[in-house]
């Protein structure tokens, strides 16, 4: 006996996760445990950072890390790749080494 398939939508299960609060160019993002920096800036502020060469904005490209698109920093000086790092609380960032204090 053949089995029937539901012919709605396809969904996604919705998961509560806790929030995690941090710092992008000194603004306060609300971000989620578990989800990459760059999942985090592209839902908060719609882009990763400034292209080195122009002021065109970039959201990452390989999103596995060789690709070197997704540099930004922590406001300590250390650079971190959006694309491989997982958010954590109190995180304090900055999307162009500008900006640094």
């Amino acid at each position: 006996m053949a089995r029937k398939h539901n012919s709605g939508p396809a969904t996604l299960a919705v998961v509560e996760v806790a929030p995690v609060n941090i710092t992008v160019d000194d603004r306060p993002v609300s971000a989620r445990r578990g989800e990459s920096v760059l999942t985090a800036l592209r839902l908060a502020i719609g882009y990763v950072r400034s292209s080195d060469f122009s002021q065109q904005r970039r959201s990452g490209f390989c999103i596995m890390g060789a690709c070197q698109d997704c540099w930004i920093w922590r406001t300590d000086g250390r650079r971190l790749r959006a694309c491989t790092t997982r958010v954590e609380e109190g995180m304090q960032l900055m999307t162009t080494q500008e900006m640094l204090p």
